[in-house]
């Protein structure tokens, strides 16, 4: 099971926040209040915490599988919210969380890649929603990626490739308008390419240390020797594939949105 590590994740946490906020500028209005909102892979809840400013009277679960994430989530953002709702933090595997009883809102930020087979839990989701509610999610697109292949053909080279994730891991914004439609919602999907500009040594690699690099640490944690020699390799050729400029280095990422609501307020 990948570890992951809050304080790692959470130094870029601007950027990572941003696809969040314009997945939830599309959400519509839900159709209970207070609502209920589950938030699937919650990580260290800072993300989670936005749910209550838009709707604060709002009771907002978020879950992971992650102890070192739910730890941070429950020692932060736990607890009453200022508008009268309350935000709470427990452990779930997406890959089997069933919804208990119903929701208005199932959000999930870049988590769903991690679900093999996502699309197919997408039926059971939309099910629990009140009528009028919304299932909303971004994944990563930049699978393709200089940053992504790199990371495969060096974990390939140490025995690792099927520690990691690849193109397979999302599908194609018209796949998952057809999966959506397909089950009765209205759907909205895109896709954005941002351009991160990051600052530091190696930026590119002390931001997929947060995230898609994670389980090729945990692989190598019992031997350093061989994490340092994949590390060395690939922060060679990411300083290569991303170039520093005069006012930092510049990291496209490519993410898709959906935000699907259910017919019948």
């Amino acid at each position: 099971m990948t570890t992951w590590d809050p304080a790692q994740y959470l130094r870029h946490a601007d950027h990572r926040a941003r696809p969040f906020l314009d997945l939830l500028a599309r959400v519509p209005d839900l159709p209970s209040d207070p609502a209920r909102i589950a938030d699937l892979g919650c990580g260290p809840g800072n993300v989670t915490a936005l749910l209550a400013d838009r709707w604060p009277t709002a009771r907002i679960t978020g879950y992971d599988n992650s102890p070192e994430m739910l730890d941070k989530a429950h020692a932060e953002h736990e607890g009453p919210t200022p508008g009268g709702g309350r935000l709470d933090f427990a452990y779930a595997d997406v890959r089997t969380w069933a919804p208990t009883g119903p929701y208005d809102l199932i959000i999930s930020n870049a988590t769903l890649q991690w679900v093999p087979g996502h699309v197919e839990r997408f039926a059971d989701w939309i099910d629990a929603l009140e009528p009028g509610g919304t299932l909303a999610f971004q994944v990563p697109g930049n699978f393709g990626a200089p940053s992504h292949r790199l990371m495969r053909e060096l974990a390939a080279s140490h025995g690792l490739s099927e520690a990691l994730r690849h193109e397979d891991a999302v599908h194609t914004p018209e796949a998952y308008l057809a999966h959506l439609t397909a089950l009765g919602c209205t759907a909205d999907v895109w896709e954005t390419t941002y351009v991160h500009l990051l600052t530091g040594e190696d930026p590119v690699l002390d931001w997929v240390k947060g995230t898609g690099l994670r389980p090729v640490l945990t692989a190598l944690a019992d031997d350093p020797a061989a994490r340092e020699t994949f590390l060395t390799a690939y922060r060679a050729a990411l300083r290569e594939a991303y170039p520093a400029g005069p006012h930092g280095t510049p990291f496209p990422f490519r993410r898709i949105f959906a935000v699907a609501r259910k017919t019948g307020a």
